[in-house]
């Protein structure tokens, strides 16, 4: 019963591979996520997450992980043309979300990660991990963890690709091959969107061209040691048009005009790792180096550098057993993180960490709890913990969850030194959150899961963009609590074997301080998707709904009032058909009944476009 409820847990882990998927069984003991020290099953997860899988991916026609990210319980996404996509879980900042590739973080130098172009062709899983994770993953985590998860070798040889176009074109290709003692797995993927007018004045488009490549590989040096690797590789150019030069804005229209500007990033993520099992199992060893280096620039202008590299040791001892499935595990981490910036190239952040997790497997109850103390050379040191159980009532298809946590996020280099027209503070304290949640499971009875949970936050001294007496724009700390309340809710039903219905929704009520509203947040965004198979399973239909109401925004011309936007419904379907066994056509059409709508003041949407393709695997 646990291990089925794992399948269709809160986030709609995807049903039924389609046929072109991977022919051997999706076996339920390897569904495992990234929330503690050490992979934790999902079935015993105590925590509130979302899964979005390779098959949920390909049904329903995904081709950016923003794409793939709205509509998720908890989650809202932003943005400014289709060039700054922002990504934020329970009304925290952008930069309270840590983004990980592969578990290494996505943005080189405490940058928040930017997501346009970054799309899914080697993506195998996203998983969302929502409330404060700082005791697993350090600063920046205190809303929400994003792991982006890779293509990895399975067992044999496989490979395959894709191509499409529509309003661009975009192709890859991957190999894997993986035997007795290890396995490697590489990606290529491209894309040239034309994009879209972002100013919606009726100027020309402003579109994308993206390039990826990832190589990963292990092998198993000894009987007990193994070593991997992994090196990511991207690059993006985007077109962008300009907000008014003169400030001369009078309204939504005239606040972005078109202007043919573009900025270009290229980005390196990098890592190295060995684990040494001893005592038959019961005792894991893992030491693994990680390395993100970005740069950016704009039309040609200086370019700013980031880079995060960090340093770790954990080990795990099975109190019972063997570390990788013992009842009572007991994790350690040893961390060292060092991050450098242009924005500020005299100064560098380090910070040394120490962290233990404690995780139980009882009969029917599951308890995860952490502890972490940062050492940090630029801020004060911080203590981060979290606490969190999952109970299945036995003989119902009933399990209940809860978790409370605190997380930490420092200030960035831009925030501090200053960059981008504005003046840095560096006075400015770290941003600290506490987290509770509590939340309930119902699988139903022909098959699904319904959830709900419900959260409180509150974030103490939260740092905030504000424009000087003088006219210049800075930051600075806001005095008092940020309180953000809500709840969450996601269901994934089988009425018929060859339909599936998912669905979420979310409630937010963020606030400042002073009792105003948090800007670009949705107080409500509700989600409906469906999946029908046809044609003796052959072929695929897929469709879904999203809902967006009562999103702030600043208006930035006037007298910069906070308003609502207008409330929006934007539908996308997809569909593919198998011409053979290993190939199969697809069709998806973005924002079917051509829709205007916006997530910022005055930046356009993408119109109705429509795209075929051919994917292929061996």
């Amino acid at each position: 019963m646990r291990r089925t409820l794992a399948v269709l847990a809160l986030g709609a882990v995807s049903p039924a591979l389609p046929a072109m998927a991977d022919p051997q069984p999706f076996l339920l003991d390897e569904i495992v996520l990234s929330g503690g020290l050490t992979p934790v099953p999902a079935d015993g997860y105590a925590r509130a997450y979302s899964v979005v899988t390779r098959a949920e991916i390909e049904e329903r026609g995904l081709v950016t992980v923003e794409d793939a990210l709205r509509a998720l319980p908890g989650v809202s996404v932003s943005s400014s043309g289709g060039s700054l996509t922002q990504v934020r879980i329970r009304g925290g900042e952008a930069n309270h979300t840590l983004v990980l590739i592969d578990g290494i973080e996505a943005s080189g130098g405490s940058d928040s990660h930017v997501f346009s172009g970054l799309g899914t062709n080697d993506i195998d899983r996203i998983e969302v991990l929502r409330g404060p994770q700082s005791v697993i993953y350090g600063s920046n985590a205190s809303g929400g963890v994003i792991n982006i998860i890779t293509r990895r070798a399975e067992q044999g040889r496989g490979h395959g690709g894709s191509v499409e176009v529509g309003n661009g074109a975009a192709g890859s290709g991957w190999v894997t091959q993986r035997g007795e003692r290890g396995g490697l797995a590489l990606s290529l993927a491209a894309r040239n969107d034309r994009g879209f007018d972002h100013s919606g004045d009726g100027g020309e488009r402003d579109g994308l061209n993206s390039r990826s490549a990832t190589i990963s590989g292990d092998v198993a040096a000894t009987d007990s040691l193994r070593i991997g690797a992994t090196l990511r590789r991207e690059r993006l150019r985007y077109d962008y048009d300009a907000e008014n030069p003169d400030w001369a804005a009078t309204d939504a229209d005239s606040y972005i005009v078109d202007a043919p500007l573009f900025g270009q990033r290229d980005g390196l993520r990098a890592a190295l790792w060995a684990e040494l099992e001893r005592f038959d199992g019961r005792v894991t060893q893992r030491l693994q180096w990680q390395q993100s280096r970005d740069r950016a620039s704009e039309n040609d202008g200086p370019q700013r550098r980031g880079e995060t590299r960090t340093l770790k040791y954990r080990a795990s001892v099975g109190l019972d057993g063997r570390a990788l499935d013992a009842r009572h595990l007991l994790n350690l981490l040893a961390e060292r993180q060092r991050d450098t910036n242009s924005v500020a190239p005299d100064q560098r952040r380090a910070v040394n960490s120490v962290a233990l997790e404690y995780r139980a497997r009882l009969d029917g109850l599951d308890v995860q709890a952490g502890l972490r103390h940062d050492d940090n050379r630029a801020f004060g040191d911080f203590t981060s913990w979290n606490v969190a159980l999952s109970w299945q009532a036995p003989d119902l298809p009933l399990r209940l969850h809860g978790s409370a946590g605190t997380g930490l996020v420092n200030p960035s280099f831009t925030e501090l030194f200053g960059g981008f027209g504005t003046i840095g503070n560096p006075d400015l304290r770290p941003e600290q959150n506490r987290g509770v949640d509590l939340g309930v499971e119902w699988q139903w009875p022909q098959g699904g899961l319904v959830g709900l949970t419900w959260f409180r936050e509150s974030l103490e001294d939260e740092i905030e963009f504000f424009a000087t007496p003088s006219g210049d724009f800075s930051y600075r700390n806001q005095s008092g609590r940020s309180p953000r309340e809500g709840v969450e809710m996601s269901a994934r039903l089988a009425p018929t074997d060859a339909l599936t219905i998912g669905a979420s929704y979310t409630y937010l009520d963020a606030k400042n301080p002073d009792g105003s509203v948090e800007i670009r947040r949705p107080r409500h965004e509700a989600g409906l998707n469906a999946t029908l198979s046809v044609l003796d399973g052959r072929g695929q239909l897929s469709g879904e709904v999203r809902r967006v109401s009562g999103l702030p925004d600043t208006q930035f011309w006037g007298d910069f009032e906070t308003r609502e936007l207008p409330a929006y419904t934007v539908v996308n379907v997809a569909a593919g058909y198998d011409l053979t066994p290993n190939v199969r056509a697809t069709a998806r059409v973005v924002n079917l009944f051509d829709r205007a709508y916006s997530d910022v003041w005055g930046y356009a949407s993408q119109d109705r476009t429509a795209h075929i393709g051919l994917q292929a695997r061996w």
